[in-house]
């Protein structure tokens, strides 16, 4: 039913001069979009007040409702052309008052958790990128055609604008670090299979992926109002640091069903870990945090194993973030089971002591599109020392990328065979009492296929190499510090 708006979309923004890649085309999208699902959520508030007798205080005001710089509509709900801004005074009524005014809802906000506190994060991080008031009427004129009213529009809506998302990841460069393939995902949180009443936590949210198909696994466990309750407010947490990311994964939630989200704009990594309480502490975690990045010495410092590579500092926070007792399934890169740097031979030794790793997931080279490297999915309780690994190592039988994307299909056997951990030509398992001691390699090697499972690929090795050096760098900015 909304297919045609969005391509409609699409159309108005490429002639945009503001907007050339497909982060700009998403951007733009989303924050239209979402004063659109507020004026639809302010209706129904309005309306559900109106039948309970009682007075509703609307949360924008007058002055900048929808169905007043958007689309002021007559009385026979045509659009009034009469009132209607566009071309250069659109442009400046957006640039010099609407988003001025809804940037300043933080400040009058009474807490981070409130829509209104997310109304001023998302305005104060991006900016209108729209140059032509007339391409910004098209855009205006398409989204206000959707509707939010019912759970089937919102269902046609999240799964449009996850294609966007998706579409948006293939097109490489940063777009890839927002979008991890949804198959994987849902596999993910299949293995780790978490209840109504436990609380779930992505640190590196992204476009919200995970806590979106979290609350789509929930939603039919939810039987009572209270479970619905508990599902909405108190079940899915999240930070992301990129404004971008934010905004996509706020309105990725809300398209979802996820009605005030708790998505907080923040670094984590800028958090030390030795602050973390058990009460910050979650019993779910699910996350696809960022490789490859180097992290400064500032940032190092917040952590116990210091590195450069951003998406160890990140595996430190998460095992410090699970509960006792709780459960995570982390994507890294696949070099982590084998690179012979102090960090990662540290890490190594501190999940294998204080967490029980039970499964590795070894995921073929092509399963996230825009990013060469090869990745793996450890999945670990907290708690208990490891005794056993569980190894899949999967291999779909084809070459994969952007016309042979990963499918549920793909990882169907790693699913059923992963409860019982069952022995397959793809599966294995190891004593950890047989792992070295001094480097605690856990390099998957198939027993099932001989020796050439163990080869690494040239990406492999220039990784270790990249890796190797950074952290030569990291110790010898280290020294001159102290000289």
């Amino acid at each position: 039913m909304f297919e045609q708006v969005f391509k409609n979309i699409d159309d108005a923004l490429r002639k945009e001069d503001g907007c050339s890649t497909e982060l700009d085309y998403i951007e733009q999208t989303s924050w239209v979009l979402f004063l659109k699902y507020l004026d639809d959520l302010e209706k129904e508030r309005e309306g559900m007040a109106a039948l309970e007798g009682r007075a509703y205080a609307p949360i924008i005001d007058a002055a900048h409702r929808w169905g007043v710089w958007a689309a002021p509509k007559k009385a026979d709900e045509t659009l009034d052309h009469t009132r209607t801004r566009t071309g250069p005074d659109l442009i400046d009524y957006v640039n010099e008052k609407l988003f001025p005014y809804l940037k300043a809802f933080k400040e009058r906000a009474t807490g981070s958790d409130t829509i209104e506190y997310k109304i001023g994060e998302i305005f104060g991080e991006l900016r209108n990128r729209f140059q032509s008031g007339y391409n910004l009427r098209d855009v205006v004129q398409e989204i206000d055609e959707l509707r939010f009213g019912s759970q089937a529009e919102k269902h046609e809506l999240s799964d449009l604008y996850e294609s966007r998302i998706k579409r948006m990841g293939n097109a490489g460069r940063n777009g890839g670090e927002y979008y991890t393939p949804r198959p994987l995902i849902r596999a993910m949180i299949h293995v780790v299979d978490p209840k109504i009443g436990e609380r779930i936590y992505d640190g590196a949210v992204g476009s919200a992926g995970f806590l979106c198909e979290a609350f789509a696994h929930l939603r039919p466990k939810a039987r009572t109002t209270a479970d619905i309750e508990t599902l909405q407010t108190r079940t899915l947490y999240g930070k992301e640091k990129k404004p971008l990311a934010y905004v996509i994964a706020i309105m990725n939630m809300i398209l979802h069903g996820i009605d005030a989200p708790n998505i907080i704009h923040s670094n984590t990594l800028a958090e030390n870990i030795s602050d973390i309480q058990a009460k910050d502490q979650f019993d779910i975690i699910l996350a696809n945090p960022p490789f490859g990045g180097s992290e400064r010495p500032e940032v190092q410092q917040n952590f116990d194993i210091r590195t450069g590579e951003t998406a160890f500092l990140f595996l430190q926070h998460f095992m410090r973030m699970l509960k006792p007792g709780g459960r995570a399934a982390i994507v890294i890169k696949n070099t982590f089971l084998s690179n012979s740097d102090n960090a990662s031979v540290a890490l190594r030794r501190e999940l294998l002591a204080n967490f029980n790793l039970f499964a590795v997931l070894d995921m073929p080279g092509g399963t996230f599109q825009g990013a060469g490297v090869k990745t793996v999915v450890l999945f670990f309780e907290k708690g208990a020392p490891t005794r056993s690994i569980w190894f899949y190592k999967l291999d779909p039988g084809r070459n994969m990328g952007k016309t042979n994307p990963l499918n549920d299909e793909d990882l169907a056997e790693f699913v059923r065979l992963q409860p019982a951990r069952g022995n397959s030509d793809n599966s294995w398992s190891i004593d950890a009492g047989t792992i070295d001691k001094t480097s605690y390699d856990l390099s998957v090697k198939n027993p099932n296929k001989g020796e050439e499972a163990a080869i690494r690929t040239p990406q492999e090795i220039m990784d270790e190499i990249v890796a190797l050096d950074a952290e030569s760098a990291d110790i010898l900015a280290s020294i001159r510090g102290l000289v």
